[in-house]
């Protein structure tokens, strides 16, 4: 097996240099092919180029074998429990196995155990969440208050008579009219009803309305439920049917990468402007003739609006021949570049605010599971798929993060950014066929700035 080291900058004042020669050490004596080691000489920072080095080694060398990642313990993998809960995460949804070399165990044991020791000794604010518990126990209404309610008198909640009667609404289409929840967002949005901000209803909001016990007068919170705390708006034997029908419709998970979509943020709808997200499909059918099952995998981009909402007609494009088109369009050389225009120095900071937040939710996200699974709540292989899934979503984010980074440290001279963009376009237009996924992936954010897709037809737009 073919190992890589990964080591920080420690407070132990051990040289990178001799953590290092530690790890080569440990392949030679486990038997491992050491085939690189990453380094990270700042402490308590996030910036990690070491470890974003490492990530598209390993995403690199897939088809390459197994690929062991030795750190000295599961400290050297973040400045704290959850960034080291992220970097495990992450290198495992890449396909990595991750061992400290101190104590020879797989780093995400460690994880679970020191997680679960940490929360024994209430590390992670047991004493708010026990002061929060005491007024839960009591039906007190903690946050906000889910969709139909408001908190009155003595913190109970209320019921809000135009919301009450919508998430009945809702409950009746989906199991008196047996509609689904793609219809039934549709159908409210149809009929110009909005959510409790004003906004359009999704698949989300309404599986989360389907699926909250709080309609059935049950509070829940912190653990604790407190039966007939407040006004039901769903009987219970409504209640139930629904999340028969719900679990019966969901299917079966199976562990599967994601598959990556070439013009995934650049493309656009042309009737309603929002993205075209990528989907994947996998059918199966009986041919007639002989009785043989066969199964095909199908790739398009579909209207976000369409997919969530939907809203929008059926605009789909499969994706092969949409991004052939894209391609095609920078290839017959009538596209030319816009005069002018530095970046948007402020958008891009704020953009990257916003990513920001989105890794400090998801790492919320990540840390709610690793309790659940320390509280028994879930075993190991539901933890690993639910972290799985996190770090998925958390590297795309830090991929986009990165990207920002580059942009903001690339402050070339308006005459260097045109230079370099004429050579990505003759290089798209040359050199297309060797190029690699990542490759022709950074190429198109380099050049376009958006694709806006009709049924017979694609908009270009270069960068400025």
């Amino acid at each position: 097996m073919r190992a890589v080291g990964y080591f920080r900058a420690r407070d132990d004042d051990r040289p990178l240099a001799e953590q290092s020669k530690t790890f080569l050490e440990f392949c030679r004596i486990n038997g491992y092919e050491a085939a690189a080691v990453f380094l990270d000489a700042q402490q308590k920072t996030d910036d990690v180029p070491g470890f974003r080095q490492m990530v598209e080694f390993i995403r690199g060398q897939r088809n390459g074998g197994f690929i062991l990642v030795a750190v000295p313990d599961l400290a050297g993998l973040g400045n704290d429990l959850t960034e080291s809960a992220r970097r495990y995460f992450q290198l495992a949804s890449l396909g990595a196995s991750v061992l400290a070399m101190e104590s020879g165990e797989d780093a995400g044991t460690a994880l679970l155990n020191t997680w679960t020791t940490a929360s024994k000794n209430g590390r992670l604010s047991e004493r708010v969440r026990a002061a929060m518990r005491q007024k839960a126990v009591k039906g007190e209404a903690l946050g906000r208050p889910p969709y139909g309610y408001k908190v009155g008198a003595r913190r109970r909640l209320q019921i809000v008579a135009e919301e009450g009667s919508i998430v009945r609404y809702i409950f009746r289409l989906y199991l008196k009219d047996g509609l689904g929840i793609r219809r039934i967002a549709r159908r409210l949005n149809e009929e110009e009803i909005r959510t409790r901000r004003g906004g359009l209803w999704s698949m989300v909001t309404v599986r989360d309305i389907l699926r909250n016990r709080a309609y059935l007068g049950t509070y829940s919170r912190f653990g604790v439920r407190v039966p007939a705390s407040h006004p039901p708006l769903i009987s219970p034997d409504d209640f139930n049917k629904v999340q028969q029908r719900l679990d019966e419709r969901r299917p079966k998970s199976s562990v599967r990468e994601a598959s990556r979509f070439l013009l995934s943020g650049l493309a656009y709808c042309g009737e309603c402007g929002n993205k075209m997200i990528g989907v994947t499909r996998r059918q199966r059918w009986q041919r007639r003739s002989d009785g043989v099952v066969k199964t095909a995998l199908y790739r398009y981009y579909q209207c976000e609006s369409r997919t969530n909402r939907s809203l929008c007609n059926y605009h789909t494009r499969r994706a092969e021949a949409l991004e052939d088109e894209v391609h095609g369009t920078l290839v017959d050389g009538k596209l030319k570049f816009p005069a002018g225009g530095d970046d948007n120095g402020a958008q891009v900071e704020a953009q990257g605010k916003q990513l920001r937040d989105k890794v400090r939710r998801l790492d919320k996200k990540l840390e709610q599971h690793l309790n659940a699974a320390s509280a028994g709540k879930i075993n190991d292989e539901r933890l690993r798929a639910l972290g799985l899934e996190v770090a998925a979503e958390q590297l795309a984010v830090e991929d986009s993060l990165a990207e920002r980074w580059r942009q903001v440290q690339q402050k070339a001279t308006e005459a260097e950014r045109r230079r370099r963009r004429r050579d990505a376009l003759e290089r798209a237009r040359e050199q297309w066929p060797e190029l690699t996924f990542s490759e022709r992936y950074d190429l198109l954010r380099q050049l376009l700035e958006r694709i806006v897709v009709r049924d017979d037809s694609v908009d270009v737009s270069l960068r400025a």
